[in-house]
């Protein structure tokens, strides 16, 4: 059998996942295959940076990943960083509504209320709004299997209050969307399939939720937090990826911009005037990105139409004595009912605690959501000073930060928004049926999280194999 090529284009997390696996995979069953990996910029890792400043550990993308979602975790093992896992500490968060910071109400999975008694004494909501969301155990289930914006599920189910001070500042942080536009479907389905099962989405959360475990009486230990990251930096676990992967199959700096199909390969132009060969490819880009590469096929148009938010974040370093007025927590999420540029505040320090030098604060905000994005271009100096003025209303902050680092992300957060599974759907199946051995993977597509990248990067793995397999010349 002849040596068959992949060639992997977009050096994030899902481009570096495929062609981990891959190359581990060929080496270790002695196949004949080559993976080479293409990345448009100078860096890998797309929106996992780490700045190390002074003594800080400061995430300038995702700060860290859910620790059910396995994928990440066994990847992180397999580049020889398990010693550094950590777990976040689980604190208080809040929710600031009418001004006031309101704590999260106990037992409430994702906004949804699984705990009668926290629900009914939180300030969050009036009786009224507490009224409309006990709703939820009477009415029928959502009718249709058709998609649907999360914001319509919600409020048919809980009402406008729950949704608007509590269920909204959860999800739409999470994918900075409106959560009038996300669908429902391509983003929690399980909250559909959980009340189609129970009819009563409160009931059905609470069957399905696994009880917490009980604090250990003797040790005392503090109890984990869902959420794991690496003590040395994401960008340690990206740098780590690459160290792995096979040496001159990694080239940085060079655009692809544009794929043409041959009989049964592909020749890939690049932007140094090169062209490349492949018998397969995977291409782990933005979907605007990847509808760039392949314009002369129309059915990727629809990815025209797919949006893309921009956010950014605003990282501030303090003595701790700076703070007059603290809470007893790890962060807050903003009601959109608010006059705030803020949409969430993490008190990293307190959160990740090996993050920060003793005696330091680190504060993490983020600013920018859909429909209200232009903060984000916005001067470093005024994004800061905005920042600030918004924390000064729930905190006492007597001193500027001794640095802080602003990081812009445009267009890079991709809406999932009502009808994309068909969209993509669509896109793929067509992918199939006319540029077969070309596979879709990304945060455009089926997750935004580090683990829903790497699941997607092993999915294209497994295609990668199995097409080339089918491909491979029998020798008689």
């Amino acid at each position: 059998m002849s040596n068959q090529n992949v060639v992997v284009i977009g050096g994030g997390i899902t481009g570096l996942t495929v062609a981990y696996y891959l190359q581990k995979e060929a080496k270790e069953k002695g196949l004949d295959i080559t993976c080479t990996l293409l990345e448009a910029s100078h860096r890998l890792g797309g929106k996992v940076q780490t700045v190390e400043r002074d003594g800080f550990v400061i995430e300038r993308g995702p700060d860290s990943f859910l620790a059910r979602k396995t994928s990440a975790s066994r990847l992180v093992n397999e580049v020889g960083l398990g010693d550094k896992l950590v777990n976040n500490t689980a604190g208080k968060s809040y929710v600031l509504a009418g001004g006031k910071l309101h704590p999260m109400p106990g037992g409430s999975i994702m906004g949804i209320p699984t705990q009668i008694g926290p629900f009914i004494t939180t300030g969050l909501f009036t009786p009224m709004g507490k009224l409309r969301a006990a709703m939820d155990f009477v009415l029928p289930r959502t009718p249709g299997e058709g998609d649907q914006s999360l914001g319509r599920f919600f409020r048919r189910r809980l009402g406008d209050e729950v949704v608007e001070n509590l269920i909204e500042p959860l999800l739409s942080g999470i994918y900075a969307g409106d959560i009038d536009q996300l669908s429902l479907m391509s983003t929690f389905p399980q909250f559909y399939q959980v009340e189609q099962k129970y009819r009563s989405l409160i009931v059905g959360m609470k069957q399905t939720t696994p009880p917490k475990p009980k604090p250990n009486g003797e040790t005392k230990t503090a109890p984990k937090g869902q959420f794991l990251t690496v003590t040395t930096g994401l960008q340690s676990f990206i740098d780590a990826i690459e160290a792995k992967l096979e040496p001159g199959t990694v080239f940085k700096g060079i655009k692809v911009e544009g794929i043409e199909k041959l009989s049964h390969q592909y020749t890939i132009k690049l932007s140094n005037g090169e062209e490349m060969t492949a018998d397969s490819v995977v291409v782990a880009t933005p979907h605007h990105v990847t509808q760039s590469i392949f314009n002369q096929y129309s059915f990727f148009d629809s990815f025209k139409e797919m949006p893309s938010t921009s956010v950014a974040t605003v990282a501030m370093a303090f003595p701790e004595e700076a703070i007059k007025k603290d809470i007893d927590g790890t962060g807050f999420v903003v009601s959109r009912n608010n006059d705030y540029i803020i949409t969430a505040v993490t008190w990293t320090h307190k959160k990740w605690p090996h993050t920060t030098p003793k005696g330091k604060v680190l504060l993490r905000c983020y600013v920018g959501k859909a429909g209200d994005e232009a903060i984000v271009d916005q001067s470093d100096e005024e994004i800061t000073k905005v920042v600030l003025d918004d924390l000064n209303k729930t905190m006492n902050i007597t001193d500027q930060p001794e640095f802080s680092i602003v990081t812009r992300w445009k267009d890079a957060m991709p809406q999932y928004t009502v009808g994309h599974k068909e969209r993509v759907e669509y896109v793929k199946k067509n992918v199939t049926e006319h540029l077969p051995g070309v596979f879709l993977a990304g945060s455009s597509y089926e997750g935004l999280g580090l683990p829903d990248c790497i699941d997607q990067g092993e999915a294209a793995v497994k295609k990668v194999l199995e097409y080339l397999k089918i491909n491979t010349p029998v020798l008689v």
